[in-house]
This record gives C-alpha cells, structure tokens and sequence, in this order.
C-alpha cells in the first residue's frame, strides 16, 4: 500500500497550567486565536443548551462551585464519600462489588522504586490487562510492574516484574509468571494485547520509562520477547504510557500507536527541582518537562513494523516554538466520523487533546480544537488522564469521556448533528461536579447491572503522599467513583452509586491508576480491577443479582485483523438499540476483555444484531443464544 505523506497541520500553542497538587484556577482565553472560531462557536452551543436544560441560575450555582479555588471545596465534598448532596439514590439497583483479591490469588504487589527523591516516573504506572492468553476461554491477568531504580536496589531485594495470572475459569487465578518470558524487569508502565500477526494467540506490548517491549505468543504459556525484529522499542529516551492495537490502514492486520508523556531523565527531573513549602522536594507537574510525540508502527508483516511517525501527522509541534507538544497519557481509538476508518482521540496532561480523523491515505489530520474536545469549555487545557468512548445514550451520538486532574470535572464530549463537533455535557450529564475533588485515572464505561445502559467508573488517587498538609480537601488515597446510567433525558443521566447500592469494597481509599474489566467467572456480568502504586490491586467480583439477561459476542475476523479490533456490533432488543465497539483499550495505561457484553435488561430475545467489521463491510447475525457466549466469524 503506498503511504502518501500529507502535510501537517498544527494545534494551538502549549496554555500555561496549574501545579498538581495545590492551586487556584482562573479562567483565560486560548493562547491562539487563530482557532477561535469554531471555539467560540463550541462554547456559545454548550452554554446554549446549559441554560436550555437546567436553567440560567441553576448554571451560575454549578460554575460557581466547579470554579472556586481549592481551599473552600473542602466544606463541599469529602473525598471519602462517593455520593453527591442532594443527587438522589433510591432508583439506583443494588449490585454489590465484592473484594476477592486474596481468595481469588492475587499476590501483586506494584513497586514503583521510590528512594526518597520523588522522581516524576514513581507517581504515574500500573496498567493491567484482562486477555485470555492460553485460548481456554476465560479471562487471565496481566499486571504491570515498575522495578527499582539502577543502582538502587535494596540489598534483600530483587528486581521486581510483571505479574502473569491464569483464570482456572471460576475466577481464581495462579500465578504463571515464571518462565512465561514476561518476568522481565523493566520501568514498566502500561500494556496493550492484540493478535498482530493473525495467528489466534493474543501477543503482550509492554510501554516503559525507556525502550518498550514486543512479547509473541508461542502457546503454552510462553511469551518471546521480539522487540528487535520488530522494530518498535522506541527511544530510550522517551517515556511512553498508554499504546493501542489498531487496523489505521484497514489492511487486516493491527498496527500499533504509543503514547509518549514527557521528555524525562533524573537529570531533568533535579533541574526542574520542584518543592513545596513545609514539603521541600516533590513531584513536579509536566508543564515544567519538555513535550514529546507519540509513535505509530505500521504493521508489514511477516512479524516487522515501520515507524511511520513522522510521515503519518501524529506528530504536533507548538506553533510557536516548533518544540514537540504532546505530553499524552491516554488514547481513545474510535470511528469517530463514520467512515469506517479508525480515528484517534488523545488524552493529553496540562495542553491540549488531539483528535487524529484518519485520511484513508495512511495519514490523519488534527482536529482537536475545530472538534471541540481540545479545551474545556473556557478555552482552557486540563490534566486529562484515561479516556474511554462509547455511544452511552443508546442512539447515534457518540461520547468521550476524559478523567482529569483534581479539581477539574471529568470531561462527556458528545457529538452533535456535526459528527465532528462536540460539546462537553458532564455538567448537565451528572458526571462533572460530583466527581470534582478527585484525581481521576483510570476511567471506562461499562454496563454494571447489565441493564443495556452504559455506566460509568473512575479509579482515583493523588500524586503527593503529603498532599493534605498543604490542601484540606486532598487525600493521597482516594476512593473509586462509580455512575449508574438512569437513562433519564431529564436532569442527570449519571447518578453517583453510594456503598449502601454496591457494597464498600469498591470504596476503599487507594491510591488508583490502571483499571480494567472483564467476566472472569462466566456468569455473564462484568468484574472490575483496579491498580495502585506502590500496593496491591483490587479485584472485585460482580455479585449483583438483578436478572437481567445478556449477550457475550467475540468476533473472528478472517478479511479483518482476527481480533475484529475496531468492529461495531449493534444488538435491536424491544424499543432498545444498543451499539458497542470492539475495543480493549479503555482508560488509562490497560486493556479491558475482548469479547463484549450487551446487557438485555428483561428482555428474553433479540430481534437483530449487526457487525459492522472493520474496514465498513456489515453482516446480519440470524440466530444468537441469550446469557451465552457466541462466537461470530466474518462471512467470506
């Protein structure tokens, strides 16, 4: 296939921003103008339809409590209750969330190799993923590990790894690390899983502080590491977080793009030198390390990637300086024009988010700001972390959900007439205010209570082991937030879900990054891990006892890449349509299951189902069993 070079178009320049873990936010205008247009455009529709929904004075009491300065906060909301004053629970369905680390045999523990000199890396890691990597039909685990730093080894200590778990199909895992060839130790950060060459073996792709890793599935439980024929270890310069397996080029196999944060050493790191007072030395925020780019491999064949970065378009420089100017942690890959070619939306800390459409022609285009998913609604950039995508409202429009830092809302852009135009509705949604005062990571939808609606959950956790000393309203462990999706058009869709509606064990106060799900026991409902630094994940098991029916789907590609990575299925159940995307990348720095599960709610039957596969070719399912498992392989 040739790959026309096509040239780039810039975003706007790199907004100054907040420190992490005190300040006072101020709104300012875009630093570049020249963008303004559809900006200002955005902004005057969004704040259209605020008024429209919940009236004018309704609007000037939420921006007035999402805007005022961190110290008063604290006597709005306490980071150790999920719920929001005055939302209302009692439509909420009890599904409880049951904590099954220790019997399900999980002896994880995440070590991020801090010594005392509070090094940018150590705040940051911890992806996992949900893949079945011996092809038995269940959910294994995979948890990535950093390790110490060089010359910093404890003498008691040895290197630390990943951490490889085997499902034995009822939800209790054994460990199977050693001499899977992934106990390998490495400054690890985050994982992506596809099936690259089309062989029917999911492969491992490990990001790192330094050179990533390429693990081939042999079988058996062994993983080869091929990184140098691949070609896609990277610079050990960079420091990448969040990749993704996609088809860019919808040539039947899966191509790879990698997010790159910030230009780090420990050398840069001491010359930036941040301290806070009565602290002294602490992690700093990005803004004060240089911007990077992110790569894209384009998949050859025969087990070889080219690196088609820079000629792709991916690469963003600021305008004004010519300096690179991403500094991303998460990536959201979806279709988001409906031409069937897979687009990139990427979640970047401190400047703006990129939304990459694809040109058909091996290159994309950034469209972040014309988008309306660049800024939030003050022209202003935020911390942004995981970002998930998913059409949460059962009809055409599509969302994208970004967690950011803390005291920022978490960011719902949701398409409008225009498929490339978005406007960001946490606010009137439910998911803004009410998850404010935490420090959002991991984030993905998920249909819960499997009543066929989307919710929605955070895993949170701070940055500064000492963040309360100097902010009253930060906690350095933080609880996870979980949204149950009412289904309401009038007032919030999302409702916070107390620990009387799920059980505690999901609020437990840690300290979050990674999060994935998955059915690890077969019973048709979605579990959830969560990782944290520097201590054990948690693993909760869905008991919820709602009855409600579902559908598992795993698709086959044979024209598409195997994994059908990118495909939609839409399920017509009743008066319900119910899309879902073929996507295990969601959040931040993890991989969610393969197959997708579409909750039925009561309904006891389908009336149709149709897999739109990667690349726009459709086809028609006649006949799928309810609360089971089906298998569908793309027709010749």
């Amino acid at each position: 296939m040739n790959k026309k070079p096509r040239e780039k178009k810039t975003g706007v320049s790199e907004q100054p921003h907040h420190e992490p873990v005190a300040r006072v936010e101020k709104p300012r205008p875009p630093e570049n103008l020249d963008q303004s247009n559809d900006a200002v455009i955005g902004r005057a529709f969004r704040w259209s339809l605020l008024a429209l929904l919940i009236g004018i004075g309704t609007v000037a009491g939420i921006l007035f409590l999402v805007k005022r300065p961190a110290a008063q906060l604290s006597n709005v909301t306490q980071l150790t209750s999920p719920e929001a004053p005055g939302i209302p629970t009692v439509d909420i369905p009890t599904a409880k969330l049951t904590d099954i680390t220790a019997p399900a045999g999980i002896t994880f523990v995440h070590n991020n190799g801090a010594y005392g000199d509070k090094l940018l890396p150590e705040t940051m890691g911890g992806g996992v993923a949900f893949f079945d990597f011996d092809n038995d039909g269940d959910q294994d685990l995979l948890f990535v590990n950093s390790t110490y730093w060089p010359g910093k080894i404890p003498k008691d200590k040895n290197p630390t790894t990943c951490a490889l778990y085997r499902n034995n199909g009822t939800g209790h895992f054994e460990d199977v690390t050693a001499g899977s060839g992934l106990d390998v130790a490495l400054y690890g950060m985050g994982v992506a899983v596809g099936d690259y060459d089309n062989d029917g073996l999911v492969d491992v792709f490990l990001t790192a502080v330094g050179a990533n890793r390429l693990f081939h599935n042999l079988g058996h439980g062994k993983f080869a590491d091929v990184t140098a024929q691949a070609g896609v270890a990277g610079s050990t310069a960079e420091w990448s977080t969040s990749a993704t397996w996609i088809d860019y080029d919808n040539d039947g196999d899966l191509d790879l793009f990698v997010c790159n944060y910030v230009r780090w050493s420990r050398e840069i790191d001491f010359e930036v030198d941040y301290r806070l007072v009565g602290i002294g030395r602490a992690y700093g925020p990005p803004m004060n390390f240089p911007g990077t780019f992110p790569y894209l491999y384009r998949n050859d064949g025969q087990g070889h990637f080219t690196d088609v970065s820079q000629q792709s378009g991916v690469q963003i420089k600021n305008p004004a300086t010519g300096v690179p100017m991403a500094k991303s942690l998460g990536v959201a890959p979806v279709d988001i024009n409906g031409d069937h070619w897979i687009d990139l939306v990427v979640a970047n800390d401190t400047i703006q988010n990129f939304v990459f459409t694809n040109q058909h022609d091996g290159t994309f285009k950034e469209n972040g700001a014309r988008a309306g998913i660049a800024f939030d609604s003050y022209g202003q950039t935020r911390g942004a972390m995981g970002i998930d995508a998913a059409r949460f409202r059962n009809d055409d429009a599509l969302g994208i959900a970004i967690g950011n830092f803390a005291n920022e809302p978490s960011a719902l852009y949701v398409s409008q007439r225009d498929s490339l135009i978005f406007a960001d509705e946490a606010i009137t949604e439910g998911v803004g205010p009410a998850g404010r005062l935490l420090l959002k990571f991991g984030l993905f939808f998920f249909d819960y209570d499997l009543d066929g609606r989307l919710d929605v959950l955070t895993a949170n956790g701070h940055l500064e082991e000492e963040i309360n000393k100097i902010q009253q309203s930060q906690q350095y462990r933080q609880p996870a937030q979980l949204f149950w999706n009412s289904g309401s058009n009038k007032g919030f869709r999302y409702i916070p879900v107390p620990p009387s509606k799920s059980g505690p064990d999901l609020f437990k106060p840690m300290v979050g990054r990674g999060s994935a799900f998955a059915d690890i026991d077969g019973d048709g409902d979605l579990d959830v891990v969560l990782t944290q630094i520097g201590g054990p994940p948690l693993l909760l098991r869905n008991d919820q006892q709602l009855n409600h029916h579902w559908l598992r789907i795993k698709l086959v590609g044979t024209r598409s890449n195997r994994d059908a990575i990118g495909a939609w299925v839409k399920v017509r159940a009743g008066n319900k349509t119910l899309s879902r995307q073929v996507m295990p990348t969601k959040g931040y720095l993890s991989q969610s299951e393969l197959p997708i599960a579409i909750g039925l709610g009561n309904a006891i039957s389908v009336e149709e189902i149709i897999v739109t596969w990667p690349g726009g070719t459709s086809q028609n399912v006649v006949s799928v069993q309810i609360d089971k498992l089906n298998v569908i392989q793309q027709s010749p």
